[in-house]
């Protein structure tokens, strides 16, 4: 990626929010990070800054329209516009995550809220400054259980789908612009989330710092003209790139 991007960064507190809050730190970017909980997002701040960073941190609900538009206007304010967006923020809903049957409408609506429309709403506030400049990569974090339908992902998994189906729509939308929209698919890592998910885990798990690579790619001028893709970030090397494009 390039020095002195302007990165926003969703659900940056903890996990892979904060692994990729710190890459792109090492990398030189200026970074707009929020998150719902505000003591771990100012200790992520900190973490940043002290690698040399940019930090502007904003406790923040990506699912509450308010905050959405509060944090990319004090995003604006500080540093002019986005360059990237990586969409990262997400919930799982009651753990361990009950089957469809068991869900009731106020968890169904609360996890596709944050997971689905909470993306579509700060998508649509920064695309609108990334069309004005004319340039910029928009990053959305997916799942497996976005792609293939399992028994016990309930609507977390349903959320993620309706995520890919909006990724694939918002980037045709942009195909012939310079900006580009993809998604990544992490695969299981060692997060709070993942724990929570899947609470009776039994093997071994990718730390989330061991992922960030594909997100620097995606983030970068090497990616540009890759639009509407599906990357798995356990599979991703240094010579994939060529593969992608």
């Amino acid at each position: 990626m390039e020095k002195n991007q302007v990165v926003v960064i969703t659900g940056a507190s903890k996990g892979l929010g904060r692994a990729l809050t710190l890459a792109f730190a090492k990398k030189g970017a200026k970074l707009a990070i929020c998150a719902r909980g505000e003591t771990q997002l100012e200790s992520v701040k900190k973490e940043a800054e002290a690698l040399g960073a940019d930090v502007l941190a904003v406790q923040a609900d990506i699912s509450k329209a308010q905050d959405v538009d509060r944090f990319i206007s004090l995003t604006e304010l500080t540093y002019g516009h986005a360059d990237v967006l990586i969409n990262n923020a997400s919930t799982v809903g009651p753990s361990p995550i009950p089957h469809l049957a068991d869900t009731t409408e106020k968890d169904f609506l609360h996890v596709v809220q944050t997971n689905t429309i909470g993306v579509f709403l700060i998508t649509k506030r920064v695309l609108a400054g990334m069309l004005q400049r004319g340039t910029g990569s928009i990053i959305n974090v997916t799942s497996e259980a976005g792609n293939t339908g399992y028994a016990g992902w309930g609507v977390y998994g349903i959320s993620k789908f309706a995520l890919e189906g909006m990724s694939e729509t918002w980037a045709d939308e942009l195909s012939g612009t310079d900006i580009r929209i993809n998604m990544i698919d992490p695969g299981e890592m060692d997060t709070v989330m993942h724990a929570l998910a899947v609470p009776d885990c039994d093997y071994d798990l990718w730390k989330p710092e061991k992922v960030v690579d594909v997100f620097l790619y995606l983030a970068s001028d090497k990616s540009k003209g890759v639009n509407g893709k599906r990357l798995r970030a356990q599979e991703f090397t240094p010579a994939s790139e060529e593969a992608v494009e």
